[in-house]
């Protein structure tokens, strides 16, 4: 399993992330991703700013890691045109080593586009059609694309990489699953969940990557640990049928005023050890997940977690 590092776009700024990118390749991470939002889950996380251009930056602090949006919604803030060349610009950009990670996006991110928050049928059927563009862009040459959601009207990638980005699309059940294993090259998802991971492989035909993900809470205070899990974290309780829906922090902050600081703590590893953590982990290993993305919980607490990570967690993990 490749053990990755995420860069959280809602809980650091901008030159914040750029830094803790170069930092994260240094302690060792195979790769790093990074969240593509507009507004933060909760308002104590305090940020969000462009992912994309993060990305671009982030290409130039690092030199060996692989990047990937975790994930990019390509049908409400972004045409999928655009998306296109975005992905294709940063895979020039890092020398091949992106991956554009799609996904049916949250309310909270894409209601700023005013189209309205349409029912989850919908959201997948323009979400097939998006990777069907990118696809098709990927491909080289002129796209025309006359579909129910989006068009295309003679759209060519000019600066297009010798290396094919690679798609990745989140899933969370059959019906996702059925729907993008045949179009895209890579599965997200956030739960360790075997049986998707045995369809995902059926309907693609074959073996490939599987990106989990894995919120974390270090410290060298666990009760600290908690509660900062607490404070910027709770969200993460209400599953995403839930987070997909919700359209702001205020939402979110009603939502999840009655978790509590032991609920978070049972279910995100929190504190000093490893064992937790490593615990976690073999969840998505076993499930079947070849790639394994870490979130540090807390902005301001990346560096301490980076040190503790290149000398005791990777070296537990692997």
């Amino acid at each position: 399993m490749r053990i990755g590092y995420t860069l959280m776009s809602e809980q650091a700024g901008p030159r914040e992330l750029v830094r803790h990118a170069g930092l994260a390749e240094r302690a060792g991470f195979d790769f790093e991703v990074v969240s593509d939002h507009y507004s933060p889950w909760l308002a104590e996380q305090g940020h969000s700013p462009y992912a994309w251009s993060v990305l671009g930056a982030v290409t130039q602090a690092t030199e060996r890691v692989g990047l990937m949006t975790y994930v990019t919604c390509p049908t409400f803030r972004y045409h999928p045109a655009v998306v296109a060349q975005k992905a294709a610009t940063v895979q020039l950009l890092s020398d091949g080593r992106f991956t554009l990670g799609l996904g049916a996006g949250e309310n909270l991110n894409e209601h700023v586009a005013g189209q309205g928050w349409p029912a989850v049928n919908v959201r997948h059927e323009m979400l097939r059609e998006a990777v069907e563009i990118i696809s098709l862009l990927f491909d080289g040459g002129y796209v025309n694309y006359p579909g129910r959601h989006f068009r295309v009207d003679s759209a060519k990638l000019w600066d297009l990489p010798e290396q094919r980005v690679p798609i990745a699309v989140a899933v969370s059940g059959g019906q996702s699953v059925r729907t993008f294993a045949p179009l895209a090259d890579v599965m997200v998802a956030v739960e360790p969940d075997a049986d998707l991971s045995r369809e995902w492989d059926v309907f693609q035909g074959g073996q490939s990557r599987k990106v989990g993900q894995l919120p974390i809470c270090w410290d060298p205070d666990r009760n600290k640990a908690i509660a900062r899990a607490h404070e910027q974290f709770r969200w993460f309780a209400g599953g995403w049928k839930v987070n997909a829906e919700l359209p702001g922090p205020a939402g979110f902050a009603g939502a999840t005023q009655f978790v509590r600081p032991e609920d978070v703590a049972g279910s995100i590893p929190c504190g000093p050890d490893v064992g937790p953590v490593v615990e976690a982990a073999r969840g998505f290993a076993e499930a079947g997940f070849t790639d394994l993305a870490l979130v540090q919980i807390g902005g301001a607490h990346q560096e301490g977690f980076l040190d503790f990570a290149r000398d005791e967690l990777l070296p537990a993990l692997r």
